[in-house]
């Protein structure tokens, strides 16, 4: 093993257990997991900044790793109080259980029928909660070029939903039912780059 190899096994063996505990203080058993998994490997990624001591180090990267874990929460939970902010009585009362199936495979239609490179583009925004800097880390391209792919992304997107919605099976109904397939979309297709 070489010098950077041997280190790094030391600093994990002596202070693994103190980040963990540090994490489980401040989260649930598997998120902490989580967060001390990846203290250490933004530790081995950056070995050459860890001095010595190296547990203020490893708890400060720890400590931002939990705050960012808890600003992805709280914008789930803002998300999700808005939605229950503009969903009515009569929304629920209307719910029919027939067109939101009808709207789930259009939905799905549209998703099936995008480039793997705009459904990666998506997910990670969309499904794994990244801002577009973060994201464009990901994809390994600057900032301002993701942010162009993921509003490409998002316009064919909107362009599927529209081209699927089309359909006989999710737009013959001439009650507002193709409308109401719209705004389950919206969220997807119209959110403004971070």
């Amino acid at each position: 093993m070489d010098e950077r190899g041997t280190r790094f096994t030391r600093l994990y063996d002596e202070y693994h257990r103190r980040v963990l505990a540090y994490a489980l203080t401040h989260a649930e058993p598997h998120t902490a997991e989580d967060i001390a998994g990846e203290t250490f490997l933004i530790a081995w990624r950056r070995l050459d900044e860890v001095r010595d001591p190296a547990l203020p180090w490893l708890l400060a990267v720890a400590r931002n790793l939990l705050h960012k874990q808890r600003d992805r929460g709280r914008r789930g939970r803002d998300l999700a109080a808005r939605v229950r902010a503009l969903t009515s009585h009569g929304d629920l009362a209307a719910w029919d259980v027939a067109e939101h199936v009808v709207e789930r495979e259009t939905v799905l239609a549209a998703v099936a029928a995008l480039p793997e490179r705009d459904l990666e583009v998506l997910a990670l925004v969309n499904w794994h909660g990244l801002d577009t800097r973060e994201a464009a880390r990901v994809m390994r391209c600057s900032g301002p070029a993701f942010a162009v792919r993921l509003h490409r992304a998002r316009r064919r997107l909107a362009r599927a939903l529209e081209a699927a919605g089309d359909t006989p099976c999710a737009g013959d109904a001439a009650d507002g039912s193709a409308r109401a397939s719209r705004p389950a979309a919206a969220p997807v297709a119209g959110k403004a780059a971070r």
